[in-house]
């Protein structure tokens, strides 16, 4: 009788065992119910459409910053003084660098990292919602690139998620930080070389475009050395005593002209590109000091270093037939960019139910007159379909005439890639701007402190809370990321750096400009406790389109619909 009445109190006080139970917290490496992620990644959505507001002021003021690589500033004193009211400890001059960071919040593992890049471009200053070109400061820099979004997303999305890990009692470490000098490839590499993310167990890093996508493998870009030639020669007079001078400019200028003959002989995968830093004083000095910027791209790590090492020595040809001195220092470099399989399948998951925002008729007019401006292959406006997952570039060699095999050629380069060859690291990119325009330009800016910026980043927010989210409560996502970073992506290439242990980040580069440039935009920064967005500030009519372009923009929609007509109703017949 006793054993049956302690098995009815066992069986009476089994739901409240059971309920108490899940109430513990979770431990890291638990399985979780597939309801409870659910239910967690709505709450999580709707903190960060609750944050809305705050996504745009730091996206707004970004953009109003404008600042060049190394020189990010203010950007740096607004997004720590930020990370810090919210609870995170933050580390500051990371590398050596004066505006690189790292914040963090939480503890235990997973340790998840989540970055994007800060700096600008040179003379791409733009004001937002214009569809055509009118600078905020002539000649200054601009967010031509959109690096000012980035950090919108990754705070808002990451807050959303602290609330819950809080509350919830998740395990995990929440890691924020940003790509310094991104355009220069100035300090992924450092930060992997210093060992800021030899404990992190994935990484996503977030960067803007045009669709709410993911993709893994190798995306068929490049990877770079960047480096710039020093050559010194002898001062004279140079009209009085020429013979007596040694010119380091000749010395640069034969550079360029051997290597611009060596082009021809080089595979058809490369990309190269020089500027000259420094051409001298005045023209009646034979320049002794000289100096040439390259930045050699290639597909492979061994054929980046082999077009490095032509580069040496046709500089070093150069230095000999002038009979001048010449060094070398590497500003920066990144491997061609590999992604992860398994993380992105988890991200492309939340991206599709998260979809992409309603655009407003506002939204478009401005996105096609636009396109119609900057002579885009197609005036479509903004997208309203999701792209599918992104699939690896072919990698197999292409046999061509002459018998060498040779690798699909590739194109721009992005330092996150040391990151994804050193932990599984993908990619999220988000729709705040504009489709077809140049790239690395002003026409880049018009979008991105716009309603448009604004939906992207918040939309871009809510997939990466969600996959957030994923890392933090499903450890099997983790466990198989590093099975295809170990047994498929690193199985037979091994990430080798392309900076030495004596290189230093050169956070010289930019001081001048951002000297002349910073007194003029500063009386442009967003002042949020007066104006609810950089455009009422600015006072700017949304969207400011010319009448000609409205015009266009409207020639283009009735084209569609008659061309649409017309394939509807032969689809019927």
């Amino acid at each position: 009788m006793k054993n049956c009445t302690n098995l009815l109190v066992a069986l009476f006080l089994l739901p409240a065992l059971l309920f108490g139970q899940s109430k513990k917290t979770a431990k890291s490496g638990d399985r979780q119910p597939s309801g409870r992620i659910e239910k967690l990644k709505q709450e999580a959505v709707a903190a960060v459409e609750a944050n809305t507001v705050m996504a745009q002021q730091i996206n707004d003021m970004l953009f109003s910053f404008s600042e060049l690589g190394f020189q990010e500033e203010e950007s740096f004193k607004y997004l720590t003084n930020l990370l810090e009211k919210e609870g995170f400890t933050v580390k500051k001059g990371i590398s050596g660098i004066p505006t690189a960071w790292i914040a963090t919040w939480g503890s235990g593992k997973p340790l998840i990292a989540v970055g994007s890049d800060i700096d600008c471009i040179p003379k791409a200053s733009q004001k937002p919602g214009v569809a055509y070109k009118d600078p905020i400061v002539e000649g200054a820099p601009g967010h031509g690139e959109g690096h000012n979004s980035g950090q919108a997303l990754n705070i808002v999305a990451v807050l959303a998620v602290k609330k819950l890990m809080e509350r919830e009692k998740i395990p995990g470490t929440l890691m924020l930080w940003p790509g310094v000098a991104e355009e220069l490839v100035g300090t992924k590499a450092f930060y992997v070389r210093d060992g800021y993310f030899k404990d992190v167990d994935a990484c996503i890093f977030t960067h803007v475009g045009n669709n709410l996508a993911v993709s893994w493998g190798d995306n068929g870009n490049n990877g770079l050395v960047s480096v710039k030639f020093n050559f010194e020669g002898q001062a004279a007079h140079a009209a009085g005593a020429p013979w007596r001078g040694r010119s380091a400019l000749d010395a640069v200028e034969l550079m360029n002209i051997g290597w611009n003959y060596r082009r021809e002989h080089l595979e058809l995968t490369q990309r190269s590109h020089y500027v000259i830093s420094d051409g001298g004083d005045q023209p009646n000095v034979v320049p002794s000091k000289a100096a040439v910027w390259y930045y050699f791209r290639e597909r492979t790590y061994p054929k980046i270093k082999k077009l490095f090492e032509t580069g040496v020595k046709i500089a070093e040809g150069a230095a000999m037939m002038t009979d001048t001195k010449f060094t070398y220092e590497i500003l920066g470099s990144a491997w061609p960019v590999h992604t992860n399989r398994v993380i992105a399948a988890a991200a492309y998951d939340n991206i599709k139910k998260v979809g992409l925002p309603t655009w407003s008729e506002e939204d478009q007019l401005l996105a096609r007159a636009s396109q119609i401006e900057l002579q885009a292959p197609k005036a479509e406006g903004l997208a309203v379909k999701l792209d599918s997952m992104g699939m690896p570039t072919s990698s197999a060699p292409v046999v061509m005439m002459g018998g060498q095999a040779m690798t699909p050629m590739g194109g721009g380069s992005d330092d996150i890639a040391d990151i994804s060859w050193s932990l599984p690291t993908i990619v999220l990119r988000y729709p705040s701007n504009i489709p077809g325009l140049p790239g690395h330009h002003w026409a880049n800016a018009i979008s991105m402190a716009t309603p448009i910026a604004h939906k992207g980043v918040v939309y871009g927010a809510k997939a990466e809370a969600m996959t957030l989210l994923d890392l933090l409560l499903k450890p099997e996502i983790i466990k198989d990321a590093w099975a295809y970073y170990k047994d498929e992506q690193t199985k037979d290439i091994k990430y080798e750096p392309l900076i030495s242990p004596k290189e230093q980040p050169a956070i010289y580069l930019n001081k001048k400009i951002m000297a002349e440039f910073k007194p003029k935009l500063e009386k442009f920064y967003y002042d949020p406790s007066k104006y609810k967005t950089y455009l009422e500030q600015l006072g700017i009519k949304y969207p400011t389109v010319r009448d000609d372009q409205r015009t266009a923009v409207k020639k283009q929609v009735e084209k569609e619909k008659s061309t649409a007509a017309k394939v509807s109703s032969s689809s019927s017949r």
